[in-house]
């Protein structure tokens, strides 16, 4: 089993942008790691307390992660972090090793991780 992680950000609370924003990010997820969805053993969304006007996990579901566990957090509220961020760990059962996972960082969230980006 491995954890892969990402993190995407979004200009206003909406429905629609956590929406889209997070299916963006879930799907490079899941084509840069060639992940197949039923060997998804659960997906961990956390946000910041400034988006709170939809679920990241019904972006999800809405791509066909039916069959895993989703559950959405509350980010820690840290003095001077990033805002409207979304934030996730998949949890996948597969033949990948966790050295050959590729971590998604998106937007402005790509400053989390400076390290993958360079």
């Amino acid at each position: 089993m491995v954890s892969i992680r990402g993190a995407t950000t979004v200009e206003n609370n909406s429905k629609v942008e956590i929406i889209d924003a997070t299916k963006e990010l879930l799907l490079k997820i899941e084509n840069d790691n060639n992940l197949i969805k039923d060997n998804v053993i659960s997906i961990l969304f956390s946000s910041t307390k400034d988006l709170n006007a939809e679920y990241p996990a019904k972006a999800a579901r809405l791509l066909g992660y039916t069959r895993c566990g989703l559950m959405c957090f509350n980010e820690m509220d840290v003095i001077g972090s990033i805002n409207k961020c979304i934030r996730v760990m998949i949890l996948y059962q597969d033949s990948i090793e966790q050295k050959d996972v590729i971590h998604i960082y998106l937007r402005e969230a790509k400053t989390l991780r400076p390290d993958l980006n360079e």
